[in-house]
């Protein structure tokens, strides 16, 4: 099964299985399981805030044949257990207002793509002059999201950022239940 069928599957598990009590990630990628159990009736629930960044060395990411959902595998900080390194995903614990944002460096081709629930909501990208040189970018959105809608970041096709644990981040939180 390819990784994008197996996203799609897993992001389908949450999404329905978040319309109860609890929901559960679970997630399994080559030998490893993982499950995580999330009480949305818990005061906690409405302390949501993480920030994630590539966590792979001095290596890129990419360039890849096509849009490929990224895993921030460094956690800064992810008060609320919303966001999965594993899978690259944040579900929403409760429903409110979101902030997110998403920000790259790269010495290629460089894009990022911030989805919700599939629909493209934001991106930002640039074309490799001529000369050659490292390139920035960054977006920001406010979503109202209800609870287990899902927010991840994708790599644009044939694109490639920088994988180090310090350029390349994603990171978000509740600005306000409703």
């Amino acid at each position: 099964m390819s990784k994008d069928r197996m996203l799609s599957l897993v992001k389908e598990v949450i999404i329905m299985s978040a319309r109860g009590k609890t929901y559960s990630h679970i997630l399994v990628w080559g030998t490893e399981t993982r499950t995580n159990d999330v009480v949305l009736n818990s005061p906690e629930r409405t302390k949501v805030i993480f920030s994630a960044a590539g966590g792979r060395g001095d290596i890129s990411i990419g360039p890849f044949n096509t849009e490929t959902t990224l895993a921030f595998k460094r956690v800064i900080a992810n008060i609320g257990d919303a966001y999965n390194k594993y899978t690259g995903v944040f579900i929403a614990p409760v429903a409110g207002i979101y902030y997110f944002s998403i920000f790259y460096h790269s010495g290629r081709n460089g894009a990022l793509k911030l989805y919700m629930n599939n629909h493209l909501i934001a991106m930002t990208h640039h074309d490799q002059p001529e000369k050659h040189g490292s390139k920035n970018g960054g977006n920001a959105v406010f979503l109202q999201m209800q609870t287990g809608d899902l927010v991840y970041v994708c790599l644009g096709q044939n694109s490639q950022v920088w994988g180090s644990n310090y350029h390349t981040t994603f990171s978000g939180y509740l600005v306000t239940p409703i």
